[in-house]
């Protein structure tokens, strides 16, 4: 897809721990990139997450896993400004940085189903649909489910969807298999699973 110099571009944000960056995540992308017809997908790590309650594996660990997870996709860009970032990083605050650089462009927020349940304890979230469109992936079912968020947040429109294809997939229980000495590859790809075994990461002491 080919934007003249100037025009309006569709640009998705997609932001997350990526601790570490599995194939879901890359079904995600794809799904948002193809669904939103988008120009771009920025891809950012987060620094400081203020909602975890355990602690990241070192953002230059994680930056480096999302640029071997997504080297291949075309049109992703993998942004790094949250891991730059002093202190709590909020998605209010970078979707302002892209409106602010990028004024033209049009903005998508996507989100996981588990995010979107949890979007009235983010900073600031009444502000983020002046920023950006929120738009939802989930798997089978989510007609339902897109109900119940618009019944629970009827300020929060419009709301987009995106469809995912159903994988039982998780970073939590990835870190489990890792911590276990169990296989990993067929959830990660192969130079994040080197990577990973590289660096020792996930690894109980």
């Amino acid at each position: 897809m080919s934007v003249a110099a100037g025009s309006q571009r569709r640009v998705g944000v997609f932001g997350g721990a990526f601790d570490p960056p599995h194939i879901a995540h890359a079904a995600m992308a794809t799904a948002a990139l193809e669904q939103l017809q988008l120009d771009e997908l920025r891809v950012m790590p987060t620094g400081e997450a203020w909602h975890k309650r355990r602690g990241l594996t070192p953002a230059v660990h994680r930056l480096e896993m999302v640029r071997l997870a997504f080297a291949t996709m075309e049109r992703v860009v993998i942004d790094s400004r949250e891991t730059r970032r002093s202190g709590p990083s909020y998605t209010v605050d970078t979707l302002a940085e892209l409106r602010d650089e990028t004024p033209i462009d049009k903005l998508f927020l996507i989100i996981g189903e588990d995010q979107a349940a949890a979007l009235t304890t983010w900073h600031r979230w009444r502000e983020i649909p002046d920023f950006a469109t929120i738009c939802v992936a989930a798997r089978a079912g989510f007609a339902g489910a897109r109900g119940t968020f618009n019944a629970l947040y009827p300020g929060i429109l419009p709301l987009q969807s995106i469809e995912l294809p159903p994988m039982d997939v998780s970073a939590t229980d990835i870190r489990e298999r890792l911590a276990n000495r169990q296989n990993v590859a067929p959830l990660v790809f192969e130079p994040v699973a080197r990577y990973i075994a590289d660096h020792h990461l996930y690894q109980t002491a």
